[in-house]
Order: C-alpha cells, then structure tokens, then sequence
C-alpha cells in the first residue's frame, strides 16, 4: 500500500429511474461480471415487488432498510505487546454505508428464494422492519463491540 497520498474518491451517477446515488451503489455492488444491465433488472425489479407488497415508495423503504442496517461502532484488531485485542472504533460514515450494502447483499445472496430479485426484495422489506440476517450482522457487530469495551484505551 502505498504511502505517498490517498486514492481520491470516484463519484458515480445517481441512477436512471430514481436519481439517487446510493441506490447506483448498490446496483454496482449487486452487479457480477461488469454486467450492469442485469443488476439493474434485479434492483428494480426488486422495487417493483416493494412497491406492490407495501404500496410505498420503494427508494425510502431501502433507505430505511439501510439506515437498519449500518453499523455505529466495529472492532479493529491492535496488537500491543505481542497481544493482539479487538478494540471498538465508531465507524465512518462511509463505511457505514458500504458495510450496509455488503451486508444487505450477502445476506440476501443466502436466503433461499427462487430469483435474486425475490431475495433482495425479501431482504429489503425484513431489513426495513428491523429483522432478517443483515440487521442480525450489525447487532453481532455491536455486541463484539460491547464485548471488547474494555480494550477502548487501546484506540489510536
């Protein structure tokens, strides 16, 4: 990894139907093989089956759903003295986001529905309600955390 400075941050476009940013986020992580089309048939096609369950909008249910599941605090591992202990660290804003995003992913991608699109919108919907794998991630990551309070003087 390379000292010298930081790689600068690329924008992306908001998305075509929803002009939102974090919703082309999460297309791209859905997205497999740089095959975009296709992960924007399965999110929208996944909003599709948000908006006919719920008759709400479906950009604020993911966003809801999201919210849900972004993690306050995680543990990083610091070695002091030839121990190595998991201290907790309040997590950035944007990697509250990307760990939402790849949590909400994984856990769809394990649930047994026949299509992605129907895994996705399932997973959506119980994020949003606060239940479901993903939100049962960040509460093992707040717990880790709670655990290993102890160890907060170790922050650097």
């Amino acid at each position: 990894m390379s000292r010298r400075h930081a790689a600068e941050k690329r924008k992306v476009l908001p998305d075509p139907k929803f002009a939102d940013i974090v919703v082309t986020k999460f297309m791209n992580a859905v997205m497999l093989d740089g095959k975009k089309s296709v992960a924007e048939r399965i999110v929208y096609g996944a909003f599709d089956i948000i908006e006919n369950k719920t008759r709400t909008n479906p950009v604020e249910v993911f966003h809801s759903a999201l919210e849900n599941v972004m993690p306050q605090v995680e543990v990083r591992s610091r070695r002091v003295g030839g121990a190595t202990y998991q201290v907790p660290v309040e997590v950035r804003a944007e990697r509250r986001q990307a760990l939402a995003i790849r949590w909400l992913i994984s856990a769809a991608r394990g649930r047994n529905e026949t299509t992605m699109v129907g895994r996705i919108s399932g997973e959506l919907m119980d994020a949003a309600n606060n239940r479901g794998n993903s939100v049962k991630k960040r509460e093992d990551t707040h717990r880790m955390a709670e655990a290993n309070r102890a160890f907060s003087h170790y922050r650097w």
